[in-house]
């Protein structure tokens, strides 16, 4: 174990150099990763984005059969810019018994942990394989996953089970609440300040929206499941962005609002999309095109990413669960591209090391003894029946 955990940090330390942020290429990385999943014997494929920017890993030990479990991480970081961090973000550093840097615990603790563990499931007579799936974009709407799922579909790849590596303290999720990112862009008619009558102010139209949404959030509460698991029970409305405008004695010609939903119920979402597009198209744009015809409000879907279904029957929780030692699982309100899996009619459940508390701020970071049990949990998974028993 401490041969696998001094190799773990080592390997850590090395994919958090690499500054994959969601906006720049992960190419490096990925490249790096295919290179020792190859040395361990893996057949490793990479699939490209268009511009060759950006790439999926898929590799594979063990035979080409239907069966067998994916070990799933993301390569893409969220940005460090104007976080306030106490050390170079992409330099891992260790503090009693903390690494600290970008992506430690989000998530390529797991992902270094799964690789460097790729000799240990290849030493096994694996009846069943073992594939690793590494992605892009996880961040900013699970592009990479989007792109991989119908590759693998292509290409008649049927795995039973995922394992999602985000950080949940290594206690096993079964299930979370999806993700839908949206930008709405307004586009009104610029004008001089002083007769705003004249004008069409899209910043005025994009505050109306968001005045919506806020409405909106109250219904979704009454629409809560009686039986929801979830912390806050209720689908959530979020708005991270509004910009528009570029004096103050200027109508503002354009504006963009970005906003999102986590529904817990499929329902929700249609519900809300609806709603917003009846007021749209019944209220604002009407408003707006009485000055100016060529007005527009344009709705971009950055992303809309189920939520992972909790199943009376899940084998990867079950398995999962009897790796570690649990009594039962959880529901978390954050998303991962574990429902993408699922919609593919695997058994998928999350768990990986490090605390969601610790994503996404600055001096992330990742206790060793958290690395250490998903190692173990790893280790164990290598000299499970699951793997080694006869697929016919």
């Amino acid at each position: 174990m401490k041969k696998h955990l001094g190799e773990t940090l080592r390997y850590l330390e090395r994919l958090v150099s690499y500054p994959t942020v969601s906006s720049d290429s992960n190419r490096l990385m990925v490249a790096d990763l295919a290179a020792r999943l190859e040395d361990a014997g893996a057949r490793v494929e990479l699939l490209e984005t268009p511009d060759g920017k950006k790439a999926n890993l898929f590799a594979t030990l063990g035979p080409d059969v239907p069966g067998g479990i994916v070990l799933s991480g993301h390569t893409d970081v969220v940005p460090v810019a104007d976080q306030d961090w106490t050390s170079d973000p992409f330099e891992l550093r260790e503090v009693g018994g903390a690494l600290f840097g970008r992506g430690t615990c989000d998530m390529k603790g797991f992902i270094a942990a799964a690789t460097v563990l790729a000799p240990e499931f290849a030493k096994q007579q694996l009846r069943r394989p073992v594939h690793f799936a590494f992605t892009y974009d996880e961040e900013v709407g699970c592009l990479g996953a989007r792109a991989l799922v119908p590759a693998l579909q292509e290409r008649g790849i049927r795995p039973a089970m995922a394992i999602i590596g985000e950080p949940t303290g290594m206690q096993v999720i079964e299930g979370h609440k999806g993700c839908c990112e949206y930008t709405v862009r307004f586009s009104g008619l610029e004008g001089h300040g002083s007769a705003p009558h004249r004008g069409v102010n899209a910043v005025e139209y994009a505050v109306r929206y968001v005045a919506e949404l806020m409405q909106l959030r109250g219904e979704l509460m009454m629409r809560a499941p009686e039986d929801s698991r979830f912390e806050p029970p209720w689908t959530t409305i979020n708005v991270g962005r509004i910009t528009g405008g570029v004096a103050h004695n200027v109508i503002a010609g354009k504006a963009e609002v970005d906003w999102e939903m986590r529904p817990v119920q499929d329902g929700d979402a249609a519900f809300v999309k609806t709603a917003m597009q009846r007021v749209v198209d019944t209220e604002l744009l009407p408003m707006m095109r009485t000055i100016r015809p060529e007005a527009d409000i344009v709705t971009e879907v950055v992303g809309e990413v189920a939520g992972l279904q909790v199943m009376a029957e899940n084998a990867a929780r079950d398995l999962l669960a009897s790796l570690l030692g649990a009594n039962g699982a959880d529901v978390v309100p954050f998303g991962t591209e574990a429902g993408l899996f699922q919609q593919m009619g695997m058994s998928v459940a999350v768990c990986g090391p490090g605390s969601i508390e610790q994503a996404h701020k600055p001096d992330e970071f990742l206790r060793i003894e958290q690395l250490e049990k998903c190692l173990d949990m790893l280790l164990g998974l290598a000299r499970s029946r699951v793997l080694l028993q006869d697929p016919r």
